[in-house]
């Protein structure tokens, strides 16, 4: 089987999302393939292809490289997206690569792209499992990584660098080769040019037998991720920022089976753990304290909330500015919030907890809420204040702060998802504007 048939087969495999794709192309030999191979293989997944490059700013040469890519995705016909991220010689591997996803993260953002292609393959999983023996990691981390991550696909783990090597040489394509990657004072450097060819000496097989730690500890992740579902007294829910399970039912496991749960629960997240932030998740649980919050770093947060453990990451602390419904059409963001607006007819019967609503036709704001406000439910008595109407709910304390709010005057007239207010409420069959809310 040539390399064009067994990446043709993996792609396949893979049942991608169709539409547009960002392909992150460093300018260096194996993503130089992996474009090519896509390219080549259009026809079986039939994807739109944009070229992301992030020039790091570190080599005197990056920007030769950038336009060299550029040209590149030129002569395939294709667009890009080249950004410059100024991270200057003293960068680390980890400051680089943690710039490098963010950035391309934003790019996929801009160019409305369901996925990112990266040229990782087989000896990078070798390496990148050796790696995690070497600083301790848990037997899920020594699965490496996988071939789809959230929007993240790796199609080449399978094909080793020789292999991509060679289809350059066939296809005459040229690539440019970053002094940084035989650099021994990077650890991935030094372990590829260094440690694994002594062990390759002395064990001829190590690779096949590093792969198959990684193939091991894969079946094995896979099984607690199934483990999560099978479980129902813990009722695993997977949420837009991140999952919650049950948190009495969790707390009655023995500790070596609840520490096993809340790492698997984390990492389908995306959330890893070590010990210490085990050690936090733990005595949260244990405590019982309805509304406490732990951190887990980078951004991740653990809170116990209506019976519940939740792992979330990216709390909000900030508030963001009103703005109006301007227009009969029209779509407007409140951090991850969309709310898309248009006429249409009004239902016979409107939900309270909906999260489309229909207002007669006056002027309408996009705000945050403060405590104290209320409103009065439609189809309800009374007036309720808003954070009666979030824990009726059982929405979580961290979640509520970046819940927006639409408002009439100084009046708040619906909570997408939560409760719509009895004030503007057209009548059924007529036509008004119909508010729509999603969040992912």
């Amino acid at each position: 089987m040539t390399i064009i048939e067994f990446f043709r087969h993996q792609i396949v495999s893979l049942a991608l999302p169709s539409g547009r794709a960002i392909v992150a192309v460093s300018g260096g030999p194996d993503s130089v393939a992996l474009l090519d191979l896509l390219v080549q293989t259009r026809e079986a997944h039939g994807l739109d292809l944009v070229v992301a490059h992030a020039d790091h700013g570190i080599h005197p040469d990056s920007g030769r490289v950038a336009e060299q890519v550029r040209t590149l995705a030129t002569t395939y016909g294709l667009g890009t997206e080249i950004g410059r991220l100024e991270l200057g010689a003293g960068a680390t591997e980890t400051e680089a690569r943690v710039a490098r996803y963010a950035w391309l993260e934003g790019a996929r953002l801009r160019a409305g792209a369901a996925v990112i292609f990266t040229a990782h393959h087989a000896d990078d999983q070798v390496e990148t499992v050796l790696m995690r023996v070497l600083s301790g990691s848990g037997p899920a981390g020594l699965a490496g990584m996988a071939a789809v991550r959230g929007g993240v696909i790796r199609p080449l783990l399978g094909v080793p660098r020789a292999d991509l090597l060679r289809h350059l040489e066939e296809t005459g394509l040229r690539a440019w080769n970053d002094p940084a990657n035989a650099d021994p004072r990077h650890f991935r450097s030094w372990l590829r040019h260094e440690l694994l060819p002594m062990l390759r000496g002395r064990l001829p097989d190590v690779d096949s037998k590093i792969q198959r730690i990684s193939s091991q500890a894969g079946r094995d992740r896979a099984a607690w991720d199934a483990v999560l579902q099978a479980l129902p007294e813990l009722d695993f829910l997977a949420e837009s920022d991140g999952i919650s399970v049950a948190a009495r039912s969790l707390g009655g496991y023995d500790s070596a089976l609840a520490q096993a749960v809340i790492l698997a629960a984390a990492r389908r997240a995306g959330c890893q753990l070590g010990p210490a932030r085990l050690g936090r998740v733990l005595a949260l649980l244990r405590s019982g304290e309805s509304g406490s919050r732990v951190p887990l770093g980078s951004g991740w947060t653990a809170e116990l909330g209506f019976g519940r453990l939740h792992i979330r990451r990216g709390v909000p602390t900030s508030k963001h500015s009103a703005w109006a419904l301007e227009g009969r059409t029209g779509q407007g963001s409140w951090g991850r919030w969309t709310i898309r607006w248009a006429v249409a007819a009004v239902p016979d019967h409107q939900e309270r907890t909906g999260m489309s609503a229909w207002f007669t036709f006056d002027p309408l704001t996009v705000r945050d809420w403060s405590p104290g406000e209320k409103l009065r439910p439609i189809r309800g008595s009374g007036r309720r204040l808003v954070v009666r109407c979030f824990q009726e709910l059982k929405v979580p304390r961290s979640r509520r702060l970046a819940w927006p709010v639409l408002a009439q005057d100084q009046e708040i007239i619906w909570i997408p998802g939560v409760c719509r207010s009895d004030a503007l409420v057209p009548a059924g069959g007529t036509e008004a504007l119909r508010v729509d809310a999603e969040h992912p």
